[in-house]
């Protein structure tokens, strides 16, 4: 039985060493093919009988045959050992000794092909030198010049491919820092949301109240319910964060009662084309509770608004702060976490805290871009 063989399967490319000197002959055979053309043409127009086969065997057979040898010779020299042409001096050393090797070489390879090897004298050997100093080179010296420029482009080349390659490296690098970076802070989010709501319904079970604790509970379930499937994404609308927000303090008000006032100003459709990172407002809501009503007797004051000033959402959420009260009583976990979190979601997005007069102002600034 004779197996199949697939031709294409079995095809092995070329060695490196194989692929430089058939290039090198092609190039050489072409070069060849026009200077027989020119040397026929020349001898066609004075008058002298020649064919141009004949022709173009001389010329590759007597010139180029040499010359392949050095560039292919020197081509692949290079590429092992790159350090040849690595400085200016090497470069003129190589060349001399290119000159003291090759160009004798190529004489009595050229003086062999002419019969011009039968030397009896002295005066025979100056005579064959008269005839062979003019001979090759500017070739010699214009073979060696384009092997360096090529292997100076080619040098160039990997030097930019390289400098690409590590710059998509950095780059996925970085990217995944910074995606690493922002599920790191939204894993401390989650456990704090989640530790704060649960303190939320031991207070109502404390108190005896079911009905309440029970009602707690299942908004707890709608809360974390948005929470797990915003962790899913790196951005929601600021739509979507607002309908939370107002969930979030449904479940804060069975705790406080009428107490929980909050304000919520500048409502707008520009708020669905405006992207944020998940649970945004819900910390700063929280501080604002936490620094409010935990602080003092009475109803609590917290606004939060929105404003849409050019290509930028503003959000601000204030609530009254004592004389004797900190600062910046929100200048820890939370809002250097918040704050981290907008610069990685956007290089536009920042948030600003800080006294105003007598309230806290937690001023986010968001560029509009829909998620």
């Amino acid at each position: 039985m004779n197996p199949r063989v697939d031709i294409a399967s079995t095809a092995r490319p070329l060695p490196a060493v194989a692929h430089t000197v058939a290039w090198t002959v092609l190039l050489w055979a072409a070069i060849s093919a026009l200077g027989a053309l020119q040397t026929y043409s020349d001898n066609l127009r004075v008058g002298i009988d020649s064919h141009y086969p004949a022709l173009l065997v001389t010329w590759f057979v007597e010139y180029a045959a040499p010359l392949i040898v050095l560039s292919a010779g020197l081509h692949l020299a290079l590429v092992r050992w790159p350090g040849l042409i690595a400085r200016p001096r090497h470069v003129l050393l190589l060349f001399i000794a290119l000159v003291l090797v090759f160009q004798p070489a190529q004489w009595t390879y050229m003086a062999w092909l002419r019969g011009y090897l039968a030397i009896d004298s002295l005066e025979d050997v100056r005579q064959l030198l008269l005839k062979m100093l003019l001979v090759g080179w500017f070739s010699t010296t214009g073979t060696f010049a384009a092997i360096l420029a090529i292997h100076y482009w080619r040098q160039g080349r990997e030097r930019e491919l390289a400098w690409q390659r590590s710059q998509t490296d950095m780059l996925n690098l970085r990217l995944a820092l910074e995606e690493q970076r922002m599920l790191a802070l939204r894993a401390q989010f989650e456990p704090h949301f989640l530790f704060n709501a649960l303190n939320a319904i031991s207070a109502l079970v404390r108190d005896g109240d079911r009905p309440l604790a029970l009602a707690g509970i299942g908004r707890l379930s709608d809360l974390l319910r948005y929470a797990l499937s915003a962790s899913m994404r790196n951005t929601v609308t600021l739509a979507a964060e607002l309908q939370f927000v107002r969930d979030y303090l449904d479940l804060q008000r069975l705790r406080y009662g009428d107490r929980l006032q909050v304000r919520i100003e500048g409502e707008g459709g520009y708020l669905y084309d405006t992207a944020c990172p998940p649970l945004l407002l819900q910390p700063l809501i929280e501080n604002a509770l936490r620094h409010d009503l935990d602080c003092r007797a009475g109803p609590s004051d917290i606004l939060l608004s929105f404003a849409q000033e050019g290509d930028t959402v503003v959000v601000r959420v204030t609530n009254p702060v004592g004389l004797h009260a900190s600062p910046n009583p929100g200048a820890g976990l939370g809002l250097a976490n918040t704050r981290e979190r907008l610069r990685l979601t956007s290089p536009g997005a920042s948030l600003a805290a800080g006294r105003e007069g007598e309230r806290f102002v937690a001023e986010v600034r968001l560029p509009m871009e829909a998620e």
